[in-house]
């Protein structure tokens, strides 16, 4: 089995000369994060794999949104609890989640009236490429109020992916790692990220104690040697959230497999330019 998991999650990732660039939130760098439009745009930009964040609503749907609690920076409320937790998704449509730009991203060009989506209409975007789907539960054990419990988490994720039969075009990341062991339990094939930005450890440590068969650093702890042990290992190695030149360089030359950044168009260009791509 385990030779099996490590065949797909290998599947999963190109040839070094070819480093994956997974679009983050879609493209937040120039659309606003996690919506129809910015997942379009990276997917036409040609982004390897769509990055997006998972809460559930009061009314078990899962729904595409990085924070369980809305923000105001980003999303104009109609009124009523910004917990998504406490909304159902009808409730959820009423919030406006385009109009405003991310004071961050000065290139970001709002989208007027748009919504939070539901999974379901992100993955019915599949037929557009051949793309992933870089999918994160956004739980935590110190907020159990915001999401269901970490197994039934997980098992919503599963019943949309294989409703939409994407199986085969999935991963799943997240810093907690209990939803990454209950996927293990139910879907062993699906490759899961263990995501983190502290650890100093080595990245192979980090991914059993994760049940991980990738793991997802932020781009300050990545260096060729943690990049080495990991591929000796057999861990794959996707680096978050990197949106420079400085950064993408430094990446590259340790040798990581795939690039999370806001910037896909950006990323896939500065990788054409240096025979990357």
């Amino acid at each position: 089995m385990l030779a099996r998991v490590l065949a797909i999650a290998f599947s999963l990732m190109p040839l070094m000369a070819q480093i994956q660039v997974h679009g983050h939130r879609g493209a937040r760098a120039v659309l606003p994060e996690n919506t129809i439009p910015a997942f379009e745009h990276a997917i036409e930009v040609g982004a390897d794999a769509i990055e997006l964040d998972l809460a559930v609503t009061r009314d078990d749907v899962l729904v595409v949104s990085h924070d369980p609690v809305l923000n105001p920076r980003i999303c104009r409320s109609p009124g009523g609890s910004p917990v998504i937790r406490e909304l159902t998704l009808e409730e959820l449509r009423l919030w406006d989640c385009g109009s405003l730009r991310e004071p961050d991203f000065p290139r970001q060009k709002p989208v007027p009236g748009a919504r939070i989506p539901a999974l379901d209409e992100v993955l019915a975007l599949a037929s557009r490429g051949s793309f992933l789907f870089n999918i994160e539960t956004k739980i935590s054990p110190e907020r159990p109020q915001y999401t269901p419990a970490p197994e039934e988490f997980a098992r919503l994720v599963l019943e949309a992916v294989q409703r939409h039969k994407l199986e085969s075009r999935v991963m799943l990341q997240s810093f907690d790692y209990r939803t990454l062991r209950a996927m293990k339990r139910l879907a062993p094939a699906i490759p899961r990220a263990a995501l983190f930005s502290r650890d100093q450890r080595d990245f192979a440590e980090i991914a059993r104690e994760a049940e991980a068969t990738m793991v997802s650093p932020h781009y300050s702890l990545v260096t060729p040697e943690k990049v080495r042990q990991a591929r000796r290992a057999g861990i794959p190695v996707v680096a978050w959230t990197a949106n420079d030149e400085a950064v993408w360089a430094k990446l590259v030359e340790a040798g990581v497999d795939g690039i999370i950044t806001d910037d896909p168009a950006g990323l896939i260009e500065y990788l054409r330019k240096r025979g990357l791509r």
